[in-house]
């Protein structure tokens, strides 16, 4: 676990906005799929797996993000010029 962790910190924040982004979908998806003409279980075996996409896409992109703020935060409060083009 520490190591998916310390990946996702080194991720940049472009990257973290992209991921975060990437559950609106599989939310959708997870409660739509109601709609489709299928049985009970396969209906409710559909929403954990797209509900869990959209929870791990959620929090890998908080994880990004939070890092990725916390390093340009540092950085210009030590003065330094801030690169927000990554």
């Amino acid at each position: 676990m520490k190591k998916i962790r310390k990946w996702l910190q080194s991720l940049s924040f472009k990257t973290g906005v992209i991921v975060l982004l990437c559950c609106i979908p599989f939310y959708i998806l997870s409660f739509a799929q109601m709609l489709l003409p299928i049985s009970a279980a396969a209906k409710g075996i559909l929403w954990t797996v797209l509900f869990g996409m959209a929870k791990t896409c959620q929090y890998g992109g908080l994880t990004i993000l939070g890092v990725e703020g916390y390093n340009r935060l540092k950085k210009r409060v030590q003065g330094k010029k801030v690169d927000t083009n990554h």
